[in-house]
């Protein structure tokens, strides 16, 4: 198989001191053999130092900014590989590990990772160019880390080459989860997507939704902003500006950028929450410039510093305000406790990284402990070749306890004992004392099923290589004068919510409400939001809810729509009422009044009829057509204040139908009686002998009402079966739901009152004819007046009807139905019932007769003079006389007479004046 060759040099070129590289074997931060190696990658150190030379040489030059937390996950490892080897979990295989300081610059991380893929045994440390890796043995079998998101992007995409499993405890960019671009990249702690999610979710529930975010420019920056902003959006939150500081602390324009970070967190008053996603030593000195022009915000941490040590000891980082962050849930780590204890036994020679802290221990003894850890951090590794000759060494016990993060310890020996497993499982049946048993890529497939018992509970490498572990909430509090670490709540990840311990827990969570962190002011229930020119969607105007419509939280984005027409809501209204029903009820005065209307009506028609029955032989009772039709008139007047009823009341089907047919049939019985009477008065005191035979041919008083009164029966019938009507909710009114009856057709109802008219009017033409008949029989005179008030009032009547809505539409009708049936009652009835009651004398034959015969003379007297001014005229008008007497019905056996009022023509001779009082007494019997 052909291939290529590549040799690893020591770039660092240095004196013969402790930090210089000689040789590759220098290269390494802290080593040990075993059957089996482990590499790892750590950011030891927080920057590079920068040549001041010119031009740069290819050379990696030592680093600066001692990071103890890092330190710390590094003596993880070496504790978790430890403890391993003296268990049987590997059953005599032992473990060896090899790490690395990255310096947090990519560079040195690839450097580290070429070694990693340089040929196991080879001593030039060969990496050799193949096309197919399959049975190749690296120099490690997995590697641990790496710290950052970006060193871990670079060095993934580097061991992908030859699949060589990575495991990081910290690394959390959401794009490291793509299996396609990083297939051999796994970690011990979610993506950056749920820990976004999760601080989303706490702006959200807080209230807040007017933010800034600061974030370092490279990848896990970026790619964190970019996470954040999408989860943001989707919890509508809006970021009020984002800054951007570089990288690397050795960048010229670091400060300056800082600055600026600074003034526009001032400058932007409204914003009180500051979103940071940047290393600790980044937050350090962006804190510190904060603390000199006095800001005091809530900041919300990433996983990076939520749980950092050196920044919470700050000095007056109370000044700041609230910070609250997210960390990596944290485990048991007493045993890690416990190695830490017994570290300055253990010998330097194979771990540059803990002889660099003895000797920073060394340097910076004398002082307090801020300023002491202020003094590891910056020192750099040259400056510790100065001065390491000059001091005495000297152990602190407490010091690295104090700074451990408990939840970045907890990933990394997570991440140890995954490596661990897996290599279990591919040692069951082979001899992995012997380093090419198996190869890196085989240790993945076995990765990917390793199940790691944590704390009891069973935990495992979901299909993006994430293990979907909790958050621990962490809020830094102050206690006793100084800035303690607490866990305030526990997010889950898969239930999308906090978790709280006790209700003193919640109540801290729910105090950071009461900060104010928006665009505009909230807005109240009651209220919507109204998007202004401001192209965030969190700056608005808070308007009110129109008329039937609500909202019943703040900030909501527009107001609900009352569900259905049976309930309303007013102007700014946080929630919907039931319409009130209304209809015309029993209770209501003024229904109460239109039925003492109806039943005094009632009363009334029961007097007149006991007055008819008492007076039923006198010559009153008999001219208005005997007792049976007087009964029948006022037993439909009774049907028609009975129909008022009716409208009243809750209206039901049965209601709806039963009324406007009762009403319509009985206004047309009566009306048809009253016609008869009419024709039948009109007919007695006819002299005219063609309408007196045209009246005979009409006067059939029970076929003329059965005719009348069943067309409308009829007419009622189809309206009932084809468009009846029903029961109807009327929502015109925005409180209210008026329960009324739908006529069901508008058509069917005005041809059942157009009949009603039509028969109205026949009568009142009839009657009009009659309205000079004698004063006791003037009965069609006052049947003409109730004619009159029947159509005044039903024609006021449609147009008030058409206009008027509510619960008192149907009291229109009654009171119409009540003026035109007491008009034609009154009018009917209540002269004879006078004449009965105050004027018995004239309710007498005798009386009646000599009336009758009062206005027959009057009238024979009028044709009288008649006759005298015709005998006057010119014989041309007597011609015209004779032509006329030819007439058959004028003319006796050749005979021309004229009839006078009073008389009758009897075989062809004219009576004379004086038998008029007989015709009168015919004229009564007749009537």
């Amino acid at each position: 198989m052909a291939f290529v060759t590549f040799l690893i040099p020591c770039f660092v070129i240095g004196t013969d001191i402790a930090f210089s590289c000689q040789n590759t074997d220098d290269f390494v931060g802290a080593s040990s053999p075993g059957d089996i190696v482990i590499g790892g990658l750590f950011a030891v150190h927080s920057e590079m130092l920068r040549p001041e030379e010119h031009p740069i040489k290819p050379v990696i030059q030592n680093c600066a900014g001692f990071e103890i937390q890092i330190f710390l996950q590094t003596l993880a490892m070496i504790h978790a590989i430890e403890t391993i080897n003296n268990s049987t979990l590997l059953s005599g295989v032992t473990l060896g590990y090899e790490i690395y300081d990255t310096c947090a610059e990519v560079t040195k991380a690839m450097a580290s990772a070429l070694r990693f893929l340089s040929k196991f045994n080879s001593s030039e440390d060969v990496v050799e160019f193949r096309c197919n890796y399959s049975d190749y043995i690296p120099r490690i079998k997995a590697v641990v880390g790496a710290s950052y998101s970006e060193v871990s992007m670079a060095v993934s995409r580097l061991l992908a080459l030859q699949l060589i499993p990575q495991v990081s405890p910290a690394s959390s960019a959401e794009i490291l989860s793509d299996k396609i671009r990083f297939p051999s990249f796994f970690r011990t702690i979610p993506s950056d997507f749920h820990q976004t999610r999760a601080m989303a979710h706490l702006i959200c529930e807080s209230g807040w939704n007017w933010i800034g975010v600061i974030a370092t420019d490279d990848d896990n920056g970026r790619f964190a902003l970019e996470s954040f902003g999408v989860q943001a959006m989707a919890n509508n939150v809006c970021i009020a500006f984002k800054e951007m500081l570089p990288a690397y602390l050795s960048d010229n324009t670091f400060h300056t950028k800082v600055d600026r970070a600074i003034e526009k967190i001032v400058k932007e008053t409204r914003v009180n929450v500051i979103v940071v996603f940047m290393r600790q030593f980044h937050v350090l000195k962006l804190f510190k410039k904060a603390i000199e022009r006095n800001v005091n915000k809530i900041w919300i941490a990433s996983d990076n510093w939520a749980a950092a040590v050196k920044i919470s000891t700050i000095p007056n980082i109370r000044q700041l305000g609230t910070i609250v962050g997210f960390g990596f849930k944290s485990g048991d780590i007493s045993t890690f406790q416990d190695f830490l204890t017994k570290l300055h036994e253990k010998p330097t020679d194979n771990n540059k990284f803990l002889h660099e802290y003895i000797t920073l221990l060394s340097v910076c003894a004398h002082l307090e402990y801020h300023d002491f850890q202020m003094c590891i951090a910056n020192q750099s590794q040259d400056d510790l070749l100065q001065n390491v000759e000059n001091n005495h060494q000297i152990w602190r016990d407490d010091f690295l306890n104090t700074n451990i993060e408990p939840g970045f310890i907890r990933n990394t020996i997570l991440a140890v004992y995954a490596i661990a497993h897996a290599i279990k499982g591919q040692c069951k049946d082979r001899n992995c004392k012997d380093p090419s048993a198996f190869t890196p890529w085989e240790l993945l497939e076995e990765l990917k099923k390793v199940t790691v018992i944590d704390n009891g509970k069973e935990i495992k490498f979901d299909p993006n290589g994430d293990m979907s572990t909790s958050y621990d909430v962490l809020l830094w509090k102050e206690i006793d004068g100084h800035v303690e670490i607490t866990t305030m709540a526990e997010y889950d990840p898969e239930k999308r919510d906090f978790i709280f311990e006790d209700e003193e827990k919640k109540k801290e969570f729910l105090d950071l409400k009461k900060v104010q962190s928006t665009c505009s002011q909230h807005c109240r229930p009651g209220q919507m939001k109204k998007v202004t020119e401001s192209p965030h969607t969190c700056c608005y105007e808070c308007v009110h809810c129109p008329e039937n419509h609500y909202s019943n939280q703040t900030d909501m984005d527009y107001c609900y729509r009352c569900n259905n027409k049976t309930y309303w809501a007013p102007i700014n209204s946080t929630t919907c009422y039931r319409k009130t029903i209304h209809f015309l009820a029993w209770t209501d005065w003024f229904a109460i009044f239109l039925l003492l209307l109806s039943a005094f009506g009632v009363v009334l028609i029961l007097l007149i009829s006991v007055i008819f029955t008492k007076n039923l032989n006198t010559p009153v009772v008999k001219a208005s057509g005997g007792l049976t039709v007087c009964y029948i008139i006022l037993f439909s007047h009774f049907l028609i204040f009975l129909s008022t009823v009716f409208f009243i009341d809750e209206p039901t089907e049965f209601k709806c139908k039963t009324r406007q047919a009762l009403f319509g049939i009985s206004f047309a019985l009566c009306i048809s009686c009253i016609l008869i009477k009419s024709l039948k008065i009109l007919l007695a005191f006819s002299f005219d002998p063609k309408l007196q035979n045209f009246l005979k041919c009409m006067y059939k008083p029970v076929p003329t009402v059965v005719t009348c009164t069943g067309i409308q029966v009829i007419i009622c019938t189809f309206w009932l079966i084809f468009k009846t009507p029903f029961v109807k909710q009327n929502f015109s009114i925005p409180k209210a739901i008026i329960l009324e009856c739908n006529e069901g057709s508008i058509v069917a109802f005005g041809i059942m009152l157009g009949y009603i008219a039509a028969l109205a009017f026949v009568c009142f033409i009839f009657a009009f004819k009659g309205r000079k008949l004698p004063e006791n029989y003037n009965e069609a005179k006052f049947i003409t007046f109730g004619m009159l008030i029947y159509f005044i009032a039903w024609i006021v009547f449609i147009p008030v009807y058409a206009t008027t809505f509510g619960k008192y539409l149907p009291a229109v009708e009654i009171i119409v139905v009540l003026i035109s049936n007491y008009g034609i009652l009154c009018c009917t009835f209540l002269p004879k019932c006078y004449i009965i009651i105050y004027k018995q004398e004239t309710n007498t034959k005798s009386a009646f007769l000599k009336m009758i015969y009062t206005y027959s003379s009057k009238s024979a007297g009028s044709v009288a003079v008649s006759q005298i001014s015709l005998d006057s005229k010119s014989s041309s008008s007597r011609a015209t006389v004779s032509d006329s007497c030819k007439s058959e019905k004028n003319s006796v056996n050749g005979n021309c007479h004229f009839q006078v009022p009073g008389q009758r023509l009897i075989k062809g001779k004219v009576l004379p004046k004086n038998t008029a009082r007989t015709m009168a007494r015919k004229r009564l019997s007749s009537i």
